[in-house]
């Protein structure tokens, strides 16, 4: 598809405009974030591709004068086996806390006797969630992608799974709701007409989040996008206007695969190598 990027800067603002040959904006990046918004879902990939391309040409090689400023970027020390965030399974992080925290066998047994849902029946539920959506996106290896699960951050909160290849990084966000009738919003999303959850907003800031940390270590612009993965759901609604977030079934996220033309091959490799390692996402 072909694209026509303008830049447009106004009271205060600095951005890039993605617009079809008939001057109709598709798309448009903000220039001192580097933040992409996309508003012709049809057109994500290309609108992601050609924003994205034109940020780094902005960027230009660095004037002697910030030479000390490029410098400064902070690295890395030398990835060791206790750093890398490779070896995580799917549901690292909620295995264990189960195994810290989790009910003792009589507590177990009460629990069934009485049916009464407990605070790791939840856990246990988003255990199994991940594990299938882990499942999923370790295929798309396959495919030139690289894989993160259950990436730790402060809080003892943690990032359920990153994509990382030729179309881009993709921060993905597992709910499991078996059976579950789900609908989801610009900014919530409902679960069999239950009060509304903040999963869309939640997901927009753990992009943005993730960003923020892989460009500290990297020199060009990382553009994150937010995923929501459904599992179990007996129906799954998106509003038309939800085109922030991706939205899908654990079995849909195959539809990434075949995305390229956001990052190259070399991009790919030094995001990926920040984002193993743990030492990275200490200050997150």
């Amino acid at each position: 598809m072909e694209l026509h990027v303008t830049r447009w800067k106004r009271y205060g603002h600095d951005r890039l405009y993605a617009n079809l040959p008939d001057g109709t904006a598709v798309g448009w990046a903000d220039v001192k974030t580097g933040d992409i918004t996309v508003l012709r879902a049809d057109c994500r990939g290309d609108v992601f591709a050609v924003l994205t391309k034109h940020l780094q040409n902005l960027a230009g090689p660095i004037p002697s004068d910030r030479a000390p400023e490029a410098r400064a970027r902070p690295m890395l020390p030398p990835l060791t086996p206790a750093d890398d965030l490779a070896v995580n399974p799917p549901g690292r992080s909620l295995r264990d806390l189960l195994d810290e925290s989790g009910p003792g066998l009589m507590e177990r047994v009460a629990s069934r006797l009485l049916r009464r849902p407990s605070e790791w029946d939840r856990w246990r539920k988003g255990l199994a969630g991940e594990r299938r959506v882990g499942t999923e996106l370790n295929r798309l290896r396959r495919h030139g992608w690289c894989v993160l699960h259950s990436i730790p951050l402060a809080n003892k909160v943690d990032i359920d799974h990153l994509l990382i290849g030729p179309g881009g990084v993709f921060s993905i966000n597992t709910k499991h709701h078996h059976q579950k009738a789900v609908w989801v919003g610009d900014d919530s999303v409902k679960v069999d007409h239950g009060k509304p959850a903040p999963y869309a907003r939640k997901s927009r800031a753990e992009a943005k989040r993730v960003a923020r940390v892989l460009e500290r270590y990297c020199d060009f612009p990382v553009p994150v996008e937010p995923v929501l993965v459904f599992v179990g759901v007996a129906e799954l609604k998106v509003v038309a206007t939800q085109l922030d977030v991706r939205v899908y079934q654990e079995r849909q996220v195959s539809a990434l695969a075949p995305l390229s033309g956001v990052l190259t091959a070399d991009q790919v490799e030094q995001v990926y190598g920040v984002a193993r390692h743990r030492q990275a996402w200490s200050l997150a």
